[in-house]
């Protein structure tokens, strides 16, 4: 049981580093004049749109945006889990 415990608090352990690690990265996406810029733990930083930005047009850029930020944070952190080695007891 001691030892189920102690694998418990490891992991924990494990993802508040890896947590703090990906808080640590960033990336930035422009489309058509929408920046965003959104963290490691998938949280958005900043947006930016510029004035010449089409009102009718501004969803559809900014869900693309926003889906490839996500996709470029998933990447990153599929990388670091790999660097960190993974997840400790789950291997």
């Amino acid at each position: 049981m001691f030892n189920k415990l102690k694998q418990l608090k490891d992991l924990r352990d494990h993802a508040k580093k890896m947590q703090s690690v990906l808080s640590e990265e960033n990336v930035t996406v422009e489309r058509k004049g929408v920046t965003i810029v959104m963290n490691g733990n998938m949280e958005i930083v900043s947006i930016k749109i510029t004035d010449d930005v089409a009102k009718s047009s501004l969803e559809g850029i900014m869900k693309d945006a926003f889906n490839d930020a996500i996709k470029q944070i998933q990447k990153i952190m599929a990388k670091k889990m790999q660097e960190m080695g993974g997840f400790p007891g789950m291997n």
